[in-house]
């Protein structure tokens, strides 16, 4: 399926994103998928299709589609951190073009990985549903306070969030917010994923650092989002 034109005709940034239908009739509940820091590549888009074969309209937007991934990281790392910029206005887009889609039932929920997982949270206030993956805290985490409903999963052995399930248990609990968080001691980072996806010449680093597919910690995953999006995506919103 090819990609399409978000921006539309005359705008000044572009932004492309690709769009994946359930089999059968719509109109059905719209899911923003945000991708890993290495870009939507085949693997990311594997779990877009992944998405459209749980029942949902799945649109991954590319948060590098002005100017590629070594153009565009750092202004969208910066966005992350932040919590403003051109990557947010993308999400944005992108959540607006589903939910004004006679495809969609107007109920939007948003899953990301890696830092996609980032903006999932960040984001989740202007959701329906939300399943950041691997995804980093928020840097204030107040934003979590008005959050809608969260399924988030962690590798236990992904050093680089270590504890940030535990914390995000406790924050989501106190603000009340409905959710699902947990970690999967035998997986590490980007556990998800199809396939390897990178760099080719990184590929046998990120094995090293434990970074990858883990089949068993993925499929219960994936069930738990599945269930978790029927619960809080379900009900049409129009």
């Amino acid at each position: 399926m090819p990609d399409i034109d978000l921006a539309g005709p005359g705008a000044a940034r572009r932004l492309t994103g690709y769009l994946v239908r359930p089999d059968g009739e719509g109109p059905w509940p719209g899911v923003v998928l945000v991708h890993e820091a290495f870009g939507l590549d085949p693997v990311q888009r594997g779990l877009a299709e992944t998405m459209a074969g749980l029942g949902y309209l799945t649109l991954a937007v590319d948060l590098f589609s002005n100017g590629g991934a070594r153009r565009c990281l750092v202004s969208t790392f910066r966005s992350l951190v932040s919590g403003k910029g051109p990557a947010l206005d993308d999400i944005a887009t992108g959540r607006e073009y589903l939910r004004s889609s006679p495809e969609c039932t107007g109920k939007v929920g948003i899953i990301g990985f890696c830092m996609g997982g980032g903006f999932a949270l960040l984001t989740a206030p202007d959701f329906d549903a939300s399943a950041p993956n691997y995804g980093f805290l928020p840097r204030d985490e107040s934003v979590l306070e008005n959050a809608c409903p969260i399924v988030a999963s962690y590798g236990g052995k992904d050093v680089s969030l270590r504890g940030a399930a535990a914390k995000l248990e406790a924050t989501l609990t106190k603000a009340g917010v409905p959710h699902d968080v947990k970690e999967y001691p035998g997986a590490g980072h980007s556990f998800l994923n199809g396939g390897e996806s990178g760099p080719k010449i990184m590929r046998p680093l990120l094995r090293v650092a434990g970074m990858g597919p883990e089949p068993v910690a993925a499929a219960d995953a994936w069930a738990r989002i599945d269930a978790f999006f029927t619960e809080h995506l379900a009900a049409p919103a129009r």
